[in-house]
């Protein structure tokens, strides 16, 4: 999930306004109003932008960095849960409130459980976002053979459910993660973990070398994506530190792949709930 620093602007752009009208306000708009010549006196234009801009900015500044923030998928790594496209928001005080751009905790929250799909500023670039699954937790035993998940000494249960079939597609999946249209008959299975029911699949037609399992250390989450053989994720660059977590993705609020044969706008996706 690439990140535009817009958080970054925001903030910017909330304090700049904010800035510029308290002072207007403070030293200059008095002597406007004593050295004008009629009773209607105008504020410079900078000081009337700020004067509208600053409330809107607030507002936006504090719902996104305190409630929800929205973000756009734009990978098949989530899928079958999450597609291409899919517009969804994120609960930003679940897992606990942190200041914007500087990201100090500011009040603690609830900690991440095992199937919750989370999203997180990547360790290894911490100017990107990713969204994965949440698969081990602190201390957690994690094993993966064969592409079968064991969690803790115990094998996680997972039912075949069928072919995917994606939205306007054949039953052949067309996949563009990380190579061209790689066409597969990817198999989606009904995957349990813990007290959380969930989707994911995998591709037969890959020879898939990423076996083997570690311990989760303490204060770190070990993630995985739903397309498991299509997903860049704990396996090849380790773990999440807790102080990474962005928040818990909840719903998708639309969905609009406008990509050379996507679907356009899929009304049957609009407020699907990913997790509660």
């Amino acid at each position: 999930m690439i990140h535009f620093d817009f958080e970054f602007l925001l903030v910017l752009g909330t304090l700049g306004s904010g800035l510029i009208w308290l002072i207007d306000h403070f030293m200059f708009a008095r002597q406007r109003q004593k050295e004008a010549t009629s009773k209607s006196v105008h504020d410079p234009i900078i000081v009337e932008y700020s004067k509208s801009f600053f409330p809107v900015l607030l507002a936006v500044m504090i719902l996104r960095s305190f409630v929800y923030e929205p973000f756009r998928i734009p990978s098949g790594s989530m899928m079958p849960t999450l597609l291409v496209g899919d517009f969804i928001l994120v609960n930003k005080y679940d897992y606990g409130l942190r200041l914007p751009v500087i990201h100090t905790e500011i009040t603690g929250g609830e900690k991440p459980k095992r199937g919750d799909i989370a999203v997180f500023r990547y360790p290894k670039d911490e100017s990107l976002d990713y969204i994965k699954r949440v698969i081990g937790l602190p201390g957690d035993h994690i094993s993966y053979y064969n592409r079968r998940l064991s969690v803790n000494g115990k094998l996680v249960k997972t039912q075949l459910l069928e072919t995917y079939q994606g939205l306007g597609e054949s039953s052949e999946l067309v996949i563009n993660q990380g190579c061209d249209n790689i066409k597969a008959k990817c198999k989606v299975f009904n995957e349990e973990l813990g007290e959380t029911s969930y989707t994911m699949m995998t591709n037969p037609d890959v020879r898939y070398s990423a076996d083997g399992e570690l311990f989760v250390p303490s204060g770190h989450y070990f993630v995985m994506g739903d397309n498991r053989d299509h997903s860049n994720d704990s396996r090849f660059w380790g773990f999440v530190p807790e102080e990474n977590l962005v928040g818990k993705a909840v719903m998708i609020w639309m969905h609009w792949d406008w990509r050379n044969g996507g679907t356009g706008l899929e009304l049957s996706r609009i407020g699907t709930r990913i997790s509660d």
